[in-house]
């Protein structure tokens, strides 16, 4: 549970293109009847209008309609002054939502009561060629600008871990280690781990597996972009600079969301988006244990009879 409390101002960040019709609604609805007022605060790339300006420090929450990329991008919003995220579906319930917009009247009711928990959300600070470091909630990527390859030298702790040429390197966070980092062959980090995941994309040759690296742990990159260079992104966001050298430093609750009891787990998550799935084999198996189970009820039931 968490401290109990008015609701005065609610900080919006929207997806750029999902309908948001019925979120809206629950929105306003909840904030004429709790004398609360609705602002659009400033994110990353969002440039769809559907409230006032505001500040996200002047705001009690910051409420994402969309998806995980909307909460993502709210949860940079939000973290520079402390304030909590509610993650709102609006389509299917993902990682980081914690409601759908059909329940968020209730979900702002049980927030006024201090029925929730903070989800704190770590992050990794990226300092490039010696400027001040990014955050990335999710990962970083390092990958090619053209049809060459880059050359990445991995180091933890001043220890050389590989040199490789490819597309480029991914570090990712727990959070971030199902995403594209998982895409790319690297395993999933539990909630809760603090590590870093380093997975290397396509790399040509050589001997060169993801690495778990603990947060206590300094990763840095030499990175060669060969003549069309590299580029940077950090959570999906693209960056207008060229990386040669990158170090990382472990930003322990850089982030919040907001969380209800009876949310399902990030393991389970992944388990009904069928992002993970049970092998043929088991599944084969289930499927045979189930027909003879169903056979059996059937001559029980004939012989009952």
């Amino acid at each position: 549970m968490f401290d109990s409390g008015p609701i005065r101002r609610i900080g919006l960040v929207v997806h750029p293109s999902r309908p948001l019709v019925g979120a809206l609604d629950e929105l306003r609805r909840w904030a004429v009847a709790h004398d609360a007022e609705l602002v659009q605060v400033p994110a990353h790339g969002q440039e769809r209008e559907v409230a006032p300006p505001g500040d996200p420090a002047d705001c009690d929450v910051i409420a994402a309609l969309g998806g995980d990329g909307t909460t993502l991008a709210a949860l940079h919003a939000a973290a520079a002054v402390g304030k909590p995220v509610l993650g709102v579906a609006c389509g299917s319930l993902g990682a980081l939502t914690a409601t759908h917009a059909d329940d968020l009247y209730d979900a702002l009711d049980r927030m006024v009561a201090g029925d929730w928990s903070r989800r704190d959300l770590p992050g990794v600070g990226v300092g490039v060629d010696g400027n001040d470091p990014h955050i990335a909630i999710n990962d970083l990527v390092v990958v090619r600008k053209g049809a060459n390859q880059v050359t990445v030298d991995v180091y933890v702790d001043d220890d050389l871990y590989v040199r490789f040429a490819g597309d480029g390197v991914i570090l990712a966070t727990p959070l971030g280690s199902s995403a594209y980092t998982m895409a790319a062959g690297g395993p999933i980090l539990a909630a809760g781990t603090e590590a870093i995941v380093v997975t290397p994309v396509a790399a040509h040759g050589g001997s060169t597996p993801p690495l778990v690296v603990g947060a206590n742990s300094c990763v840095r990159l030499a990175v060669d972009g060969g003549y069309a260079g590299a580029r940077i992104e950090f959570d999906g966001h693209i960056k207008d600079f060229d990386p040669h050298s990158i170090t990382t430093t472990w930003c322990p609750s850089f982030a919040t969301l907001v969380r209800f009891d009876g949310a399902e787990s990030a393991l389970a998550g992944l388990r009904r988006r069928a992002i993970i799935t049970d092998s043929p084999r088991v599944l084969a198996r289930d499927a045979r244990a189930e027909a003879a189970h169903e056979i059996e009820a059937a001559a029980s039931a004939d012989r009952a009879s």
